[in-house]
């Protein structure tokens, strides 16, 4: 018999392949790759992760998974968000970008192993050379807020 932590990992791990699996299937240079880091509050937390953004989807919308892992508050926290981001119409350097989507946060507390959903919503400001900055606003079972800023690579 598997022990909580022993289903949760495996949960996790099968997402995260059928995640990677979706994204390698997209041309290389059909898409971007991102790394973030920031606070949370609700658990109070230092988190740091990843992401990739694809070419629009419709008009302005691309989708953008990520993985973002939560430490402090004696919690671990692995969030698997599945975000969709609207970018604003810009000429200049700075742009706009709004959004949200579903997640699947992997909640680990001594003894302690679970999975929950939520959701989040994000808006951000972005640099057309990578820097952006963002704040996300969770709901359901996802950290209360975020702040974070992050680079795209391009």
């Amino acid at each position: 018999m598997q022990s909580s932590l022993g289903v949760a990992r495996s949960r996790v791990r099968s997402v995260g392949m059928a995640l990677c699996g979706l994204l390698l299937w997209m041309p290389a240079n059909a898409q971007t790759i991102g790394v973030q880091a920031g606070v949370s509050l609700e658990p109070n937390q230092f988190y740091f992760g990843g992401h990739v953004e694809t070419p629009p989807l419709a008009d302005l919308v691309h989708f953008r998974p990520n993985i973002e892992i939560g430490l402090g508050d004696s919690v671990t926290l692995m969030g698997l968000n599945f975000e969709f981001v609207y970018r604003f119409r810009t000429q200049r350097p700075w742009g706009l970008y709004a959004g949200g989507g579903p997640a699947l946060n992997v909640i680990h507390r001594t003894g302690d192993t679970r999975s929950e959903g939520g959701f989040n919503f994000v808006g951000g400001v972005s640099h057309r050379d990578g820097l952006f900055a963002e704040v996300k606003v969770g709901a359901l079972n996802s950290p209360n807020f975020k702040v974070g800023v992050g680079y795209v690579f391009r």
